[in-house]
């Protein structure tokens, strides 16, 4: 089994779960999380005071697979995602085995 991470933007969330619903992974953990990349933040004021502002809201989906259903929903997965412009990046994704899997 394998574990599948994938770090993406808010508003990628539902077609991110839609495409791994449509290949039957219905099990999914979503977080809100912050980070910072390529993008490297943006400039925001507050108060007339200018301030970077480095983490960007993301959203951390995780999904447990079949070694054998792995590759299909990494293509789901980029598909969901949409097709990016030159140089951009869309989200990250990560593979990890698992070792061992319960439900309690």
């Amino acid at each position: 089994m394998k574990k599948i991470e994938a770090i993406v933007r808010p508003h990628l969330l539902d077609a991110v779960k839609t495409a791994l619903n449509e290949i039957g992974v219905s099990g999914m953990t979503v977080s809100e999380v912050r980070g910072f990349g390529r993008q490297g933040g943006h400039t925001e004021t507050y108060r007339g005071t200018e301030y970077q502002v480095d983490f960007l809201p993301k959203v951390k989906i995780e999904s447990i697979v079949e070694d054998g259903d792995v590759d299909a929903a990494i293509r789901v997965l980029r598909a969901g995602l949409g097709e990016a412009k030159p140089g951009e990046k869309r989200g990250t994704l990560f593979v990890v085995p698992v070792e061992r899997f319960e439900q309690v």
